[in-house]
């Protein structure tokens, strides 16, 4: 993403990395206005709950390895910006990509 111009951050970037809880992750998407990408489904939960985080790019490919992730989201990322511009919550897996 960072290729494309987009300011991202990974967890990684965060002061307690890979340990950052999903409700510290939340609120800073919220704070700085940014979209969650993310295979974990608890994220799902809570912004089906609560409606946070205010956007969401949801990966379903079941135990898709990070290097396969990085290749599926490359090569479908000028459709997950279109449709981020329409929907708030995208899933993304092998197969298809919907707007919700």
């Amino acid at each position: 993403m960072k290729d494309n111009g987009f300011d991202a951050i990974h967890t990684d970037d965060m002061p307690n990395m890979e340990r950052t809880s999903d409700t510290e992750i939340i609120k800073i998407s919220e704070l700085e206005e940014r979209i969650i990408i993310t295979k974990d489904k608890d994220f799902l939960d809570s912004y089906l709950l609560f409606n946070k985080p205010k956007k969401l790019v949801l990966i379903t490919s079941r135990n898709i390895k990070n290097k396969e992730f990085i290749f599926l989201f490359k090569n479908t990322f000028k459709t997950v910006v279109e449709l981020l511009s329409k929907h708030s919550l995208i899933e993304l897996n092998s197969l298809e990509i919907t707007g919700k």
